[in-house]
């Protein structure tokens, strides 16, 4: 065990009590996330410090990685929060009496490193295996859903040009610009299993594909993808469509009648199983502050997304995995 320096125990003794809600959170990211399994993805691509200047250890890079997509840091942003914190320190594991945080140009090779080999993409699925091996993806339904991640719409920039891999698109009376992200939920668990990005302007319905993963018996979806069982690539699945009745079709049926009042019935309940889809934007979008794409390109952004999905999950799942952890310790 690495001693503590003064600046640590000094500290310890004068920091408030009960813990504030970042140490809170960052003890619990510390019980939830699979270290080894993430160290084991991205091992093979970490450079072995054979040549040049030793890399800074595989871990301590990961966590630094987890803050920053958990605060919504840039990369100049997270260099300066660790140096600041010393609860993001502890996390990381660094002490500014021996060693100087990753600076930022560190933190943005490791991330190319995560994009270039689609290391998002598995730490995602790593963190998933986890989630299944608990027995928390039930696999037996799937509810789709999007959300419009606005993108910066200057022109004030060297090419006098805005992102050309991002689009406008109209949603009720507003124009928005930027991309979307398409995810698969668990249906019983609310945990997301699929993540797509695309252009703002791409419909809902062209990605209900991608976001099945083969098993489940049923399919929940809002009045958007209307129509999504006659797509030349679903209409051979057998599964039970829970689509929701387009607004106008419901409120033409009367009220008083028994087949509107059934209808409404319907669809309240179909909306209550649809409802879980929304808690993993929430976290995305309140807890850790991602409304705004920080890179260019939606390559960078989708990499970006699995890694923030995952997380979200680990903070849904919160509940059940530290129960678990507690009853497999007593």
């Amino acid at each position: 065990m690495k001693q503590i320096s003064f600046s640590q125990v000094e500290f310890e003794r004068k920091k408030r009590l009960p813990l504030t809600k970042r140490e809170v959170f960052l003890a619990e990211l510390e019980q939830l996330i699979p270290w080894s399994s993430l160290l084991a993805v991205v091992l093979p691509h970490y450079p072995k410090g054979t040549r040049g200047r030793p890399p800074i250890g595989l871990e301590r890079m990961l966590r630094v990685y987890c803050v920053q997509v958990c605060y919504n840091l840039s990369d100049e942003g997270v260099e300066d929060a660790i140096t600041d914190s010393q609860a993001l320190r502890a996390f990381v594991s660094i002490d500014l009496s021996r060693e100087a945080a990753p600076d930022a140009t560190t933190v943005l090779q490791f991330r190319h490193l995560l994009e270039k080999h689609g290391l998002t993409k598995k730490l995602f699925e790593a963190i998933n295996g986890k989630l299944s091996a608990a027995g928390l993806m039930m696999r037996e339904g799937t509810i789709a859903d999007a959300t419009i991640i606005a993108a910066p719409p200057s022109v004030k920039n060297e090419a006098k040009a805005r992102d050309p891999e991002m689009h406008q698109t109209r949603k009720g009376n507003q124009w928005y610009f930027g991309m979307k992200a398409h995810i698969g939920v668990d249906a019983e668990s609310g945990l997301v299993h699929n993540v797509i990005g695309t252009a703002a302007n791409e419909a809902d319905i062209t990605q209900t594909g991608h976001l099945l993963h083969g098993q489940e018996k049923d399919v929940f979806l809002d009045a958007g993808y209307t129509g999504a069982e006659k797509r030349d690539e679903l209409k051979d699945l057998d599964v039970n469509w829970g689509i929701a009745m387009k607004r106008g079709k419901l409120k033409a049926v009367p009220k008083d009648s028994l087949v509107g009042q059934l209808l409404r019935q319907l669809e309240s309940l179909k909306a209550s199983i649809r409802s879980k889809v929304e808690h993993p934007f929430h976290v995305v979008k309140n807890l850790f502050h991602y409304r705004k794409v920080r890179y260019k390109g939606l390559a960078k952004n989708t990499a970006h997304l699995h890694k923030l999905f995952a997380l979200a999950n680990l903070v849904i799942a919160k509940r059940w995995l530290l129960a678990l952890d507690a009853r497999g310790a007593s």
